[in-house]
């Protein structure tokens, strides 16, 4: 059974693709949110401060703070490595956080099978159910907090 083989202008798009850094801007506003929130609870853990009082004001909700430190001790948990986080004011997300904005986007749009996608291959089968819970977690406190 013969296979198909990526053309080779196909290749080049994906490879052209993988080089341009992602934007934060590229994705939703809760996922934008919540990449800033990663951004700054990383700042707080670096100085051993806790991150809820400056979550509370920007994000203006203790739940939504409380949801996003709750998701980011998930991901920092299920994920396989460190996580690259970029710096506080930068637009370009590092491959993690673009990974991490599209799981969120999809759920957003109640993508399971999306989601999934985002980490297939990087994230353990048995772990993605937290992410995807933590996520749902957050998108909720969002919704609640307009």
């Amino acid at each position: 059974m013969p296979t198909s083989k990526p053309s080779f202008s196909a290749a080049q798009a994906t490879i052209a693709a993988l080089a341009r850094p992602a934007r934060i801007d590229d994705h939703g506003p809760i996922a934008a949110r919540f990449l800033y929130s990663l951004r700054l609870i990383a700042l707080h853990e670096r100085v051993n401060r806790d991150p809820i009082p400056e979550l509370t004001q920007r994000l203006g909700s203790v739940e939504t703070a409380a949801r996003s430190l709750a998701l980011a001790q998930t991901v920092k948990a299920t994920w396989p490595e460190d996580i690259r986080i970029g710096c506080y004011c930068c637009q370009m997300l590092t491959h993690d956080e673009a990974t991490i904005a599209k799981m969120i986007d999809c759920a957003s749009q109640r993508e399971r099978a999306g989601f999934e996608g985002a980490v297939q291959g990087f994230i353990r089968h048995d772990r993605v159910h937290r992410l995807w819970d933590g996520v749902l977690g957050l998108i909720a406190a969002e919704m609640r907090s307009l």
